[in-house]
């Protein structure tokens, strides 16, 4: 605690605060670690993995990290970049033919053979900075909405990549490729293109080229029975009570099984260790310790505003996200920090991207700290603990 430069005082009022989310039973359980100038400073349990079992939360808990997938795939993209198998202006057509002849809706909420064809290839950086035109079921609206809906059907019942590809070929891009930032699977589309490109699963290139090198022994894409009653109990939130209902338990987990989809975009388990390993990794532009895995400039890349100035006014989730920070290469990036709040509080070039079941980190290079907060609540809105856990890890620096 000393050696991370935070006041004991202010570290126990983050403490209570995440205690209270538990208390007031707004999440089953939460654990908290911040790593600040080579130490860990707070590491936290607290609650229940499994709330009607009464099992607590664990420092080695599993989460379904959700989002936070994405970032692991774009280093994993930038590797192949540096190794010369691709380039960032590369169309993915080269690789993925099935996607060469992709048609553009002329409404985003129309009918989805009132198409026009791409005025442009569909390139690797169109895909890690989310500006292919792909959406997911909850960011598109209309038929589109729909048809992702019946296509997916939360990948799960696709585990042959080639013949999730040839879906999403059959569906109309939403927005002609590079004209807007929109969310969506264009990061599940990088997975399999790095399965094309170094001829291997994706969680076999994950496993022998990041995970292993990093010491991160807990990160898959499925929990072996053994390590089941290490995962944590995920819950959905009821429309109507906003109760908590649970959505996916160890017992008859989706990820017990090894040949779900290997979902590049929101498929991996891991643990705040595991990922604080990886997020090191960004931090110090490429290395860990004496383990070096991309150049600076790949990492100082990733870690740059790619949206133009009108792409940034944009809404994105239903407000303006891009005002206080822009999007890299898989991960936002902060270069406006007054204007991030009340929704953020991370200096100058701070980095992170979080997951839909509540999961969140961010790495901020000016404190060099890393702040990672994980649960296990569906919301596609933002989750304010996410934004108090932020603030309070800020309040507590004391040196």
């Amino acid at each position: 605690m000393q050696a991370a430069g935070f006041s004991a005082t202010r570290l126990t009022a983050l403490t209570n605060a995440m205690q209270g989310y538990v208390e007031r039973g707004e999440v089953a359980g939460v654990v908290s670690m911040v790593w600040r100038r080579g130490a860990i400073g707070y590491f936290e349990p607290l609650g229940w993995r499994d709330e009607a079992a009464q099992l607590p939360m664990e420092r080695d808990t599993l989460f379904r990290i959700a989002s936070m997938t994405k970032p692991v795939t774009s280093a994993a993209i930038l590797m192949l970049i540096e190794e010369d198998r691709l380039a960032l202006d590369t169309p993915i057509s080269l690789w993925l033919p099935e996607l060469a002849a992709l048609r553009v809706l002329r409404d985003p909420t129309g009918p989805l053979d009132d198409t026009d064809p791409v005025k442009a290839p569909l390139t690797v950086l169109d895909l890690l900075t989310h500006r292919a035109g792909f959406a997911y079921h909850f960011t598109a609206t209309g038929p589109l909405a729909e048809a992702y809906a019946a296509a997916f059907n939360g990948f799960d019942a696709h585990a042959d990549t080639h013949a999730w590809l040839a879906r999403i070929a059959g569906l109309p891009l939403m927005f002609q490729p590079g004209s807007r930032w929109h969310y969506g699977i264009a990061t599940d589309v990088l997975g399999v293109l790095i399965e094309r490109v170094s001829g291997m699963p994706l969680g076999e290139f994950f496993r022998t080229r990041i995970f292993e090198p990093l010491g991160m022994r807990d990160t898959a894409f499925w929990v072996p029975d053994a390590q089941l009653a290490r995962l944590a109990t995920a819950y959905g939130v009821e429309p109507g009570t906003r109760r908590r209902r649970v959505e996916d338990h160890p017992s008859t987990s989706r990820w017990a099984n090894p040949d779900r989809f290997q979902s590049g975009g929101g498929g991996l388990v891991s643990t705040a260790h595991d990922y604080l390993q990886f997020a090191q990794l960004l931090l110090g532009r490429g290395r860990v310790g004496a383990t070096r895995l991309l150049s600076h400039r790949s990492v100082d890349l990733m870690r740059s505003n790619f949206l133009t100035r009108d792409q940034r006014r944009v809404p994105a989730f239903g407000h303006v996200l891009w005002a206080g920070q822009g999007f890299g290469l898989g991960v936002s990036v902060v270069d406006d920090p007054a204007q991030q709040l009340p929704h953020g509080y991370r200096s100058m070039g701070s980095f992170g991207w979080p997951g839909a079941y509540g999961t969140s980190w961010f790495a901020d290079p000016v404190e060099n700290l890393i702040g990672l907060i994980l649960i296990q609540r569906r919301a596609v809105e933002p989750f304010p603990m996410a934004i108090d856990f932020e603030r309070r890890v800020y309040d507590a620096i004391d040196d």
